[in-house]
């Protein structure tokens, strides 16, 4: 006799607590109100300072609740109306709903914050900002077919399920009218059902669009939409399921910066920010003053964003990446623009030097590592006594844990700004300059 199971049931939402009026004081990094009730703290998505709201506890915690914002019963001078249908649902633009100059505040408030230890609260940071709408020139889009109807779009908030959107404020404006022809494309499409991702790209070149395929294409259906690329003037590039990443068949990317052209595979790593880049890049050459006496090590070099434009200033530059795909290309780039004093090296930074390394008197570093930051390297870099260290972060909380320990090693900080590389969003870029003492 068979044995039968019981029904499993889906989890139950969180209870919500009752309905309670609170008094926002402030703004976490994510764009969360804080409120203080009974001296716990109480973080609110959608809340902002100075409002009073009527919200409900989602999540009790130990130390701190998070709430559901029902209505604000007095709004902020600040609160904007969201340009961008989906931003209550869409997890990327957690910031729409405050003024543009207000979230640069909020962030420089944060920022400064963060790196408290090192940097005193009197001393001014610099900001980096540009326009707050259409400056990304790559996305990266979730596909799914659902009840036959084809969802393309972004993760939602707090949440795997796909909010599908009908436009995004934040693409670049060719980039927009792309996303629009291939949503109107794919509805009524076999692809869909055979697409995991789509990733849009615009840079010096023109525009591009690569599907990522979770399932093998029959050669008419590739046509078909080979077809549609020429129409829509895109270079289309295809990942098989096998594969880890788009054929190229030596049709690389490039964009334009400092004067050079930078070439990449269209999934390599660059900046989505093509105008802040290239202010990014000009004030680390002014900050960092490159010149022919100076032996510079660019780690986690891309590339070469930063190499490059450190070599046509400098000595020599030495890149250093993980992956050796882009190692090489840093080289043919370097190569192509005529920078013989530009040299790659593939190496895994959170391991000891190598003597190649250690060997070389480098009096500058400049380093641009991923949000889990750089520390297992800081060690090295401070036994080859640069005098200089230009530090690039897109996590302040984890530069601000490296910048506390380079202090203790004899080194100061000269000067530390944002930069908004992503506005509307909670995220924050930190350039750092430290000289040693």
């Amino acid at each position: 006799m068979r044995r039968r199971h019981p029904t499993r049931r889906p989890p139950s939402p969180p209870a919500l607590g009752p309905i309670q009026l609170f008094e926002i004081e402030g703004l976490t990094h994510d764009a969360k109100g804080v409120a203080r009730q009974q001296g716990k703290v109480t973080f609110i998505s959608g809340a902002l300072p100075s409002e009073t709201v009527e919200a409900q506890v989602s999540k009790a915690g130990r130390r701190f609740d998070e709430a559901s914002l029902n209505q604000v019963i007095h709004h902020s001078p600040d609160r904007v109306t969201p340009a961008c249908p989906h931003f209550f649902q869409c997890g990327g633009c957690s910031f729409q709903h405050l003024a543009q100059e207000k979230q640069l505040d909020a962030k420089y408030d944060w920022l400064k914050g963060q790196i408290r230890k090192v940097v005193s609260s009197d001393e001014p940071l610099s900001v980096l900002a540009d326009q707050p709408v259409a400056y990304r020139r790559r996305a990266r889009l979730s596909v799914q077919v659902k009840k036959q109807r084809v969802q393309l779009g972004f993760r939602g908030k707090s949440s795997n399920e796909i909010v599908s959107i009908d436009r995004c404020l934040v693409l670049t404006t060719p980039l927009q009218a792309v996303f629009e022809s291939l949503k109107t494309s794919l509805a009524a499409d076999a692809l869909a059902k055979k697409l995991g991702h789509v990733e849009l790209l615009e840079d010096s070149k023109g525009l591009a669009v690569t599907f990522r395929l979770i399932q093998a294409l029959d050669d008419s259906l590739k046509a078909q939409w080979e077809s549609w690329a020429q129409q829509q003037q895109v270079a289309l590039y295809w990942q098989q399921p096998e594969m880890k990443r788009a054929e190229v068949d030596g049709n690389r990317r490039f964009y334009q910066l400092d004067d050079l052209r930078l070439h990449y595979h269209p999934q390599d790593f660059i900046q989505v920010n093509a105008a802040m880049n290239e202010k990014m890049v000009k004030q680390a050459m002014n900050w960092l003053e490159p010149c022919e006496q100076d032996t510079i090590l660019d780690l986690f070099c891309g590339v070469g964003n930063f190499s490059l434009p450190l070599a046509k200033r400098a000595k020599q530059v030495v890149g250093v990446e993980l992956q050796e795909e882009m190692v090489a290309v840093a080289g043919e780039n370097a190569a192509a623009n005529h920078l013989d004093n530009a040299h790659f090296v593939a190496a895994d930074l959170t391991k000891p030097v190598s003597r190649e390394l250690s060997n070389i008197a480098f009096t500058k570093v400049l380093l641009d590592p991923p949000r889990a930051g750089a520390f297992e390297f800081l060690e090295a870099i401070i036994n080859m006594r640069p005098k200089q260290i230009l530090y690039v972060s897109c996590n302040a909380s984890t530069l601000a844990r490296d910048a506390e320990y380079l202090v203790t090693k004899g080194y100061r900080v000269l000067r530390a700004g944002l930069m908004d590389m992503f506005p509307q969003t909670s995220h924050v870029e930190t350039m750092m300059l430290l000289q040693k003492k």
